[in-house]
């Protein structure tokens, strides 16, 4: 297991402690009262069909120390149906209930709002998750945008500039800068989203980590407030960072697409850093 030690890592909304900067003294000990962790899934668990090494053990370890497990992501190339089958066939036992994915936050808010008619920029897989609403490609009260992939386009993404133009809300899923696939690192929704809000003057909605009101909604199902809660995550922006603001303790982890010069130039100090997902029990344990 490994802490952060490094003094440029200070400063930035946490502060050092005696178990080592970044940390918060007793923060993760005993009586820390932690009661539900938040996991991220590809590069925390995973990566593509692979589970990390001690992952599944970790996940059934956690469970017994803090009771709540909730399984997060902002994947947004798999209806949540798959995501929770490919979980289940690698080995975590992940129930209906733990598993939370942005488009949930997205029908949810387009019900509160009103939003009946919405055009999806979303892989053809996932209209499933969006079934309670009306899909079309005219007339829209809202543009859901998340990853399409190699099909990301001129087409898709004009056709989704002119209807933000006539007045539809743009919802980004998802607005991450990257991913890591077993390829490499890959373009992420969030570079596709941000050239919409670019051309349009619109701030997209993003629904996804790091907002607010996706942590809010996870820990309400779990009945814990954020206080008492730990987000796991490989992205220090939207794991670390937008668990923190939420008022969450973050664990950063060296795997996935954890890269050193991000962090450095992120200005958020995670409550601490390590090595991989398994060393996260004996972190709660023993600090």
């Amino acid at each position: 297991m490994r802490t952060s030690d490094d003094p440029s890592e200070q400063g930035a909304g946490r502060h050092s402690g005696a178990a080592g900067a970044g940390l918060r003294a007793g923060a993760f000990g005993p009586n820390a009262g932690l009661r539900a962790v938040l996991l991220d899934l590809d590069g925390v668990l995973y990566v593509g069909d692979e589970p990390l090494p001690g992952a599944g053990e970790a996940v059934e370890r956690l469970r017994e120390r803090v009771g709540a497990v909730r399984f997060v992501t902002n994947t947004t190339t798999r209806p949540r149906s798959a995501i929770l089958g490919a979980l289940r066939r690698l080995g975590f036992a992940a129930g209906e209930d733990e598993l939370f994915t942005p488009a949930a936050l997205a029908v949810r808010h387009c019900v509160s709002a009103g939003h009946r008619r919405v055009a999806l920029v979303v892989d053809d897989a996932l209209h499933e998750d969006f079934a309670g609403l009306e899909r079309v490609e005219r007339d829209v009260d809202a543009v859901i945008v998340g990853d399409l992939g190699s099909a990301f386009a001129f087409e898709p993404l004009n056709r989704a500039f002119r209807l933000v133009m006539g007045g539809a809300e743009l919802i980004a899923l998802q607005k991450n800068r990257y991913w890591l696939t077993p390829e490499g690192l890959s373009l992420d929704a969030g570079a596709f989203v941000a050239a919409l809000e670019y051309a349009t003057g619109r701030e997209a909605l993003v629904v996804g980590k790091p907002s607010p009101d996706f942590f809010g909604a996870v820990l309400d199902t779990a009945g814990v407030p954020p206080a008492q809660a730990l987000m796991v995550g490989d992205d220090v922006e939207s794991d670390v960072g937008g668990a923190q603001r939420a008022g969450l303790r973050g664990v950063l982890v060296r795997t996935g697409k954890f890269r050193e010069d991000r962090l450095s130039a992120s200005g958020i100090v995670p409550d601490a850093i390590v090595d991989s997902v398994a060393d996260v029990p004996g972190l709660l344990d023993r600090l």
